[in-house]
């Protein structure tokens, strides 16, 4: 029999470790003294480095569209609070800094999540999309990226004609 992770107890286990990390993620940034970009430029910067466009609703398979519907909720909450953000020398990007925890009382709605290989669905469901977005851009620019997640290798777009490489989502750190 396979050993469960602690996590893996249930809910509350989950949630637990979710703290346990979230606790460990901010003392190991106060230690570092991460600096996080915060401050917006409202007027358009002069030159761009990449544009890309990504379609929010998709038909996959037999996924409820509800929840692609809630993901374009949850995705237009979220972008408001990372448009703007001018990133200067030695400040670090993050987007679930700058977006937070994604909750109903915020807003968020269920949609689309991957967690072991499985789809499900979570509040604040989507945010890969965005993320992996981001990150697809920063590719294209001079920053450096010193932190990013990769999807639990489960790849939902096969056949859709990709431009975005799978696995280039998430968290990640300039």
């Amino acid at each position: 029999m396979e050993r469960k992770l602690f996590c893996e107890l249930g809910p509350w286990a989950y949630r637990i470790s979710v703290e346990k990390m979230c606790l460990l993620r901010r003392w190991r940034n106060a230690k570092e003294h991460v600096r996080f970009a915060k401050n917006r430029r409202e007027e358009k910067l002069p030159v761009v480095i990449y544009r890309h466009n990504s379609l929010i609703r998709r038909r996959l398979g037999n996924v409820d569209m509800r929840l692609q519907e809630n993901k374009a909720v949850n995705l237009s909450l979220a972008a408001p609070k990372i448009i703007g953000i001018v990133i200067h020398p030695g400040e670090t990007f993050s987007f679930w800094e700058l977006v937070g925890r994604t909750s109903a009382k915020k807003g968020y709605q269920e949609g689309l999540t991957i967690a072991k290989g499985r789809t499900k669905s979570g509040i604040g469901g989507g945010m890969c999309q965005m993320t992996n977005l981001i990150h697809w851009m920063v590719l294209h620019s001079p920053l450096t990226i010193t932190e990013h997640h990769h999807h639990d290798q489960m790849d939902l777009f096969p056949d859709f004609g990709r431009q975005i490489p799978f696995g280039t989502r998430h968290v990640y750190c300039i």
